[in-house]
C-alpha cells in the first residue's frame, strides 16, 4: 500500500517576496471548477503580487493528503457527478475542514462546495447527500433552475455582481446570516431573496463570473484576513481597480 500523494503546487511562490508568502489552497479543482471559477485563485495571486506577496497555489484533489499549513482555501462549483466524485474525500478531510474554519481560516466556497459545506442535499427524488456540517444550510434539489446574471447588495462589501445557474436551493439556518440581498436575480432560492452567505471567515456564494474579478471587495477580504492571522498586518493600497470597476458597470447594467 503507497501513502497518498501530497497536495500538489500549481505555481511556486516567488523566491523572495518581499512581504511573505500566503499558501492558497483550491479544493478539488478537477471536478468543481465550472464557469470560469479558477479565475478567482488567479485574483487572489495576482493581487498579492501587485502588493509584493507571494502566493503559493495548492490544490487537494480526492486522494491527495491534506496538506498541513493553509492560509486560505478556495472550492467552486462542479456538475452532479463531480459531486459525487468528490463525497468520499471531502468527508475524510471533513474534521480537518471544521477545525480550520472554526478557527478563522478564510474560505470562498462557491456553488458545489457552498452545498456540501452544509448539512445536507435533499434530491427532487428524495435522496439525501450529507453534507460535512461546516455551515448550518440545507440544499433541496428544485425543478427549475435559477440561471441568469445577479446584482445583491452586502452592508460588508457593497454591490456584488456574478453570474448564477444552479437548480438546487439553500435555506440558511437560524444561525447563518446571508452574503447578500438580491436586488436582480435569484440568490440562494427563488423565495427569500438571499444570496450566499457568512460565517466567521467564510464567504459562500453561488454565483460563478468568475467571482473575484469583478468583486475585489470580497478579495481583499480574504487576503487581509489571511494576512493578519499570518503575518500580523496586511499593506492593501496602491491597486488600480477601474478595469474592474468599469466590469462591475458593464455586469449591472446586463439583463438577468
Amino acid at each position: 500500500m503507497t501513502d497518498a500523494p501530497s497536495a500538489s503546487s500549481l505555481s511556486e511562490a516567488p523566491s523572495d517576496p518581499a512581504k511573505g508568502t500566503l499558501r492558497i489552497l483550491q479544493l478539488y479543482p478537477r471536478e468543481m471548477n465550472i464557469y470560469g471559477d479558477y479565475g478567482n485563485v488567479l485574483v487572489l495571486r495576482q493581487r498579492l503580487a501587485w502588493r509584493g506577496y507571494g502566493a503559493e497555489i495548492l490544490e487537494h484533489n480526492a486522494g491527495d493528503a491534506f496538506p498541513d499549513d493553509v492560509d486560505l482555501i478556495v472550492g467552486g462549483g462542479g456538475q452532479d457527478s463531480g459531486q459525487v466524485v468528490i463525497q468520499e474525500d471531502l468527508h475524510g478531510i471533513a474534521p480537518r475542514l471544521r477545525d480550520l474554519a472554526e478557527d478563522g481560516t478564510p474560505m470562498l466556497l462557491i456553488c458545489g462546495l457552498y452545498q456540501l459545506f452544509g448539512n445536507e442535499f435533499r434530491t427532487n427524488d428524495g435522496t439525501v447527500i450529507p453534507g460535512i456540517g461546516v455551515l448550518d444550510l440545507e440544499t433541496r434539489g428544485g425543478t427549475e433552475r435559477l440561471i441568469g446574471n445577479v446584482v445583491a447588495t452586502s452592508e460588508e462589501f457593497g454591490e456584488i455582481h456574478g453570474y448564477e445557474n444552479h437548480s438546487g436551493q439553500t435555506f440558511l439556518g437560524e444561525g447563518l446570516k446571508p452574503l447578500a440581498t438580491v436586488l436582480k436575480g435569484a440568490g440562494n432560492n427563488a423565495e427569500e431573496k438571499h444570496e450566499g452567505a457568512r460565517y466567521r471567515n467564510i464567504v459562500a456564494s453561488y454565483l460563478h463570473g468568475s467571482l473575484l474579478p469583478k468583486n475585489p471587495a470580497i478579495a481583499d477580504f480574504l487576503l487581509r484576513t489571511a494576512a493578519e492571522r499570518k503575518f500580523g498586518s496586511f499593506e492593501d493600497g496602491g491597486v488600480d481597480d477601474s478595469l474592474a470597476e468599469l466590469a462591475r458597470r458593464h455586469a449591472g447594467a446586463r439583463p438577468r
